[in-house]
């Protein structure tokens, strides 16, 4: 199909999403008819993994095409830097309109007390004035809105939803108050002691909020995503659009309606529920062990704790998930009634997902498995047919796909792959293996876990390996529940993959310059 004009580039992108909580793949439970129509048009990636299972990584990760250990973000506890090279700046210099509408977490405002503080002087000077991190903190948002910068990673229009579960922080606080929401039902702690309209009765993270539907952070996302592309159409400008949604990540608080849509007692628990974890490190059978009862924050890693709670929280994901699809289905309503279906490409994936009972396990961190590792990731390109590929992808190699799919060049020092060819013929393959890393700045003898993990999926295992000494090999496909612990009873198998894993650190070195070196003429 010949296009007329410059592709747009709708990405939509969910936090903490399962790639089996989708009904494209696989899971007839959850209801997501939008995102199927979706995925029915374009390439579904049935072998998606993230780069890094935690939100600022990865998704400063998927902005740079590059690797955590190299952009610098590592963790949710620094920004990535304003000067950071992204593929939403190479868009914006070919002319492009760019908008990042929810939550962006680029920068750690909202996690910025998510680490011990140090004493110690940094290992770099930064050199940018103080504040320029802190666009993103959400105490600037109460009584009026911020100046926005000029350029905000390549976009060039930002309006943030900053926290997560019903409380409401950054633009979309003052958008609700516009619309007559209450702003004392808005400014929700993430306590035990919040208001809510129902829930709650076996964990405090899954309830109803005390607000109607059209105040909460996805009709917010969605309101003004379509917004922003009916002025950039008007204007006759290409667009890039990032609909950013907080949810489905806990706190699980869908409003209304979506607290309804499934019953927690209907719910199935998952086949590794009672797994006793054989095999795994210790600080992971620590994990299992605690309760959502007693975390120390409401972002702390636990235990799945009981079949009720589990249940309760399936109930709530999938309800956020369906709110999600039918806000999906407002956009591209949009995109259709203004004729532009045929000239937009629409990225569809999440920042990592999320253990939801799998071994005993709740939420995300330092959690290598399947769960929290995969992703679902669908890639629409109006002139390609259709199809799905087992073949393997990354979070890092959707920016340099954009820029293939665009004609745009790309930038020094991308590590991502271009999952172009897997659009034109869905057996080929851009990769032997997905590097992941997940790393901490912390002091090792304060903390009871891995503080550096490195992952490396291939098309037949998953090998991890811990700076606590421990490992694991399980095999893909026939051992996809990651029950059978392969690191002692098979030492060949486990030397291979230990190579390749070294190989993989190697390939990912950071070898780019801030700018490359050009040697003035006559030199």
């Amino acid at each position: 199909m010949a296009r007329s004009r410059r592709p747009n580039v709708l990405f939509l992108i969910t936090d903490q999403q399962r790639a089996d909580h989708t009904g494209f793949m696989g899971n007839d439970v959850v209801r997501t008819p939008n995102l199927d129509s979706l995925a029915a048009r374009g390439t579904v990636f049935e072998s998606a993994w993230v780069s890094n299972p935690v939100c600022m990584p990865n998704r400063c990760t998927i902005m740079t095409g590059r690797m955590p250990s190299n952009h610098g973000v590592i963790f949710n506890d620094r920004s990535l830097e304003l000067s950071a090279n992204t593929h939403v700046r190479s868009f914006r210099a070919a002319g492009y309109r760019t908008a990042l509408l929810g939550k962006s977490h680029l920068q750690h405002g909202m996690s910025r007390n998510s680490m011990m503080p140090t004493s110690q002087a940094g290992s770099i000077i930064s050199p940018y004035p103080v504040g320029w991190d802190h666009y993103e903190n959400d105490e600037r948002y109460w009584d009026d809105l911020p100046e926005a910068p000029d350029d905000f990673y390549g976009f060039d229009r930002v309006e943030l939803s900053i926290d997560h579960g019903a409380r409401v922080s950054g633009h979309h606080y003052r958008w609700a108050v516009e619309r007559g929401a209450d702003p004392r039902h808005l400014r929700v702690p993430q306590t035990a002691d919040n208001p809510m309209r129902r829930g709650g009765d076996v964990w405090w993270q899954i309830y109803d909020p005390p607000y109607d539907e059209e105040h909460h952070s996805t009709s917010f996302v969605a309101d003004r995503t379509i917004d922003f592309i009916e002025e950039a159409s008007a204007e006759g400008s290409p667009w890039v659009a990032w609909a950013s949604f907080p949810d489905p990540h806990h706190p699980f608080t869908p409003p209304g309606q979506w607290f309804e849509r499934h019953d927690p007692a209907d719910m199935e628990l998952p086949a590794t529920f009672d797994d006793p974890m054989d095999g795994a490190p210790d600080y992971l059978k620590a994990f299992q062990r605690r309760t959502v009862h007693k975390m120390r924050n409401w972002v702390a890693m636990t235990g799945a704790t009981s079949p009720d709670v589990t249940r309760a929280a399936i109930a709530a994901n999938y309800g956020a998930i369906e709110m999600i699809d039918d806000r999906v289905g407002q956009i591209l309503a949009a995109v259709e009634r203004l004729g532009q279906t045929d000239d937009t490409i629409v990225v569809f994936t999440s920042d990592h997902g999320d253990m939801m009972g799998d071994h005993g396990l709740l939420l995300k961190g330092f959690m290598h498995y399947r769960g929290t590792l995969q992703v679902p990731m669908v890639v629409v390109d109006p002139r390609r047919n259709p199809g799905r590929t087992a073949s393997l992808a990354s979070s890092i190699d959707l920016g340099p796909t954009l820029l293939e799919l665009a004609d745009l060049d790309g930038y020094h020092g991308i590590q991502g792959h271009s999952l172009v060819p897997l659009l034109d013929d869905n057996h080929a393959a851009v990769r032997d293996s997905v590097l992941i890393e997940d790393d901490v700045d912390a002091p090792v003898d304060r903390v009871s876990f891995a503080t550096s993990i490195r992952t490396l999926i291939t098309t037949t295992h998953r090998y991890t390996r811990y700076n606590t000494g421990e490992d694991g090999l399980y095999e893909l496909h026939s051992d996809d529940d990651e029950r059978t612990n392969l690191s002692a009873s098979d030492p060949a198998l486990r030397a291979e993959h230990v190579e390749a894993l070294t190989d993989a650190l190697i390939a990912h070195t950071e070898k780019s310059r801030h700018a490359p070196l050009v040697e003035a003429e006559g030199n």
